[in-house]
């Protein structure tokens, strides 16, 4: 998909519900859609940047999964997020690698 059909055809996706105020009736939401982006940019760097990995807003209608070299992939949301990172660098990304938890519970 090209990037601007991803920019406008992209549907909302579940992991981008925290962002909307509808989704939590009732309770004090005081973050905007763009704010909880990149908050959720932020944490999923965390672990991108153990496998030489970044991940930034685009838009605010995407994601683009990047390396160190330059090469990227533009996501739709955070589900594909993973699949991109795998294919970027040919390799799984455990969420169990214990070198990765180590790093993790350092921060």
């Amino acid at each position: 998909m090209c990037g601007l059909c991803g920019v406008f055809g992209a549907e909302d996706h579940w992991t981008d519900a925290a962002g909307n105020a509808q989704a939590f009736a009732g309770a004090k939401v005081s973050r905007t859609r763009r704010h909880e982006r990149q908050h959720r940019a932020a944490l999923a760097n965390k672990v991108l940047r153990h496998y030489g990995l970044g991940l930034r807003d685009w838009s605010g209608n995407a994601y683009v999964v990047g390396t160190q070299t330059g090469r990227s992939e533009i996501v739709d949301n955070l589900a594909q997020v993973w699949a991109a990172a795998e294919r970027l660098i040919k390799r799984d990304c455990d969420p169990l690698d214990p070198a990765l938890i180590a790093v993790l519970e350092r921060d």
